[in-house]
C-alpha cells in the first residue's frame, strides 16, 4: 500500500535525441499542439510528419546510446537516488536508449517530475567520466499503476528487458554490497 499522497508509477525515461518530433513511431509535442495519428504500437502512415522529423534530425545531435557496460551502474544509481528521496523502488531497467522504473512516487506530477529529474541528474553525474555530456532527454512518461495486477504486469514487463541487454536493479538487490 503506498504512503498517503503517493502512488505506484511506471516511469519511462528516454535518452537525449532518441525520440524526436515527427518520429515514424508516433509522437506528441508538448501540450499536444502537434501529434501523429498513431503510436509505437500502431505506427502512423510512413510519411506523416516526415518533414518535421527530418528537420529535427538535422537540428539535434545523434541519439545518445548507453554502452552495455554502464547500464547496470545507471540502474543502480537511479534506484539509489530515488530511495534516498523516500521512494520505494521495485525495479529499474536501463537499455540502450531508454529506462523503465516502477516506483512509489508523489501523486502530484510536478513533485514526481522533480524527484525523477534529480535521479536522472545524479545518475548521469555518476558515469560522467565514462560518458560525458547529457544522457537523458527532457521529461519522462509516467503511468499510475491502479492496482496490484497491473503493478505485477509492469514489473514483469520491465524484468524482461534484461533478456534484451538491459542493466537491471530490483528491490532484491538493495541489500547487496556495492562492488
Amino acid at each position: 500500500m503506498p504512503k498517503p499522497g503517493w502512488v505506484w508509477r511506471h516511469v519511462i525515461l528516454g535518452t537525449l535525441n532518441s525520440w524526436l518530433p515527427g518520429d515514424p513511431r508516433g509522437f506528441r509535442s508538448r501540450d499536444h499542439h502537434i501529434h501523429s495519428s498513431g503510436d509505437y504500437r500502431n505506427p502512423p502512415p510512413e510519411d506523416e510528419h516526415a518533414g518535421l522529423h527530418e528537420y529535427a534530425k538535422n537540428h539535434s545531435g545523434p541519439p545518445v546510446v548507453i554502452p552495455i557496460s554502464l547500464r547496470p551502474q545507471l540502474a543502480k544509481e537511479l534506484a539509489t537516488t530515488l530511495t534516498e528521496q523516500q521512494s520505494q523502488i521495485l525495479i529499474v531497467s536501463v537499455s540502450a536508449m531508454h529506462a523503465h522504473l516502477l516506483a512509489e512516487l508523489p501523486w502530484p506530477w510536478p513533485e514526481t517530475r522533480k524527484i525523477v529529474g534529480e535521479a536522472k541528474r545524479l545518475a548521469s553525474k555518476a558515469v560522467r567520466e565514462q560518458m560525458p555530456g547529457r544522457i537523458w532527454g527532457r521529461g519522462a512518461t509516467s503511468r499510475v499503476c491502479e492496482d496490484q495486477t497491473y503493478q505485477r504486469q509492469v514489473y514483469n514487463y520491465i524484468l524482461k528487458h534484461k533478456d534484451q541487454g538491459a542493466g537491471l536493479w530490483t528491490y532484491k538487490d538493495r541489500d547487496e554490497p556495492s562492488a
